[in-house]
């Protein structure tokens, strides 16, 4: 049996509860702001956890294009580093950024594909429309690789992913 984080089981929970009543949240155009009053919430993944705005390290540009890439498509941290990411969509179509492990990337992606429209907001993703910039706070408290990949069905494939090297202490 494949594990399946407590996250993506609730989000394959409510697309399989959504779906039949024909209901799907809105991906394309919709704004997915967070305000400061809105908490977020911090769960330990693999990859790391929430971090606080409060306590960046340093912050780390990405450019994402509509060649289906990412700029820098590698990054280096250290365990422990937080880090500020600010994606800057520079093409015409909406992109994201989603951090994770190549399997929960996979994960996704595959729910992805089948609710094409599904609107999720996670701390470790970025929804960023055309011309626009997001931003994700991310504690690396982990040591390994991981991936950043824009999971909008067709990206994922052509190759629009990325690499987290977290180095140990």
């Amino acid at each position: 049996m494949n594990k399946c984080p407590i996250d993506a089981r609730r989000a394959l929970l409510v697309a399989a509860l959504l779906a039949p009543a024909g209901l799907a949240l809105a991906h394309g155009g919709a704004k997915h702001e967070t305000t400061a009053a809105e908490a977020i919430e911090k769960v330990q993944q693999p990859w790391g956890i929430a971090g606080d705005a409060k306590a960046v390290d340093r912050e780390v540009e990405i450019r994402m294009t509509d060649a289906m890439r990412f700029e820098p498509d590698r990054i280096r941290v250290r365990q422990g580093e937080t880090i500020r990411f600010r994606p800057q969509n520079r093409g015409q179509v909406m992109h994201e950024m989603v951090i994770g492990t190549q399997e929960t990337l996979d994960e996704h992606a595959a729910l992805m594909a089948r609710f094409p429209d599904m609107e999720h907001d996670e701390p470790w993703m970025a929804h960023v429309a055309p011309d626009g910039r997001g931003e994700i706070v991310w504690t690396f408290n982990r040591p390994g690789s991981f991936r950043f990949a824009c999971l909008i069905p067709g990206h994922y494939q052509a190759g629009m992913v990325g690499t987290i090297v977290v180095e140990a202490r």
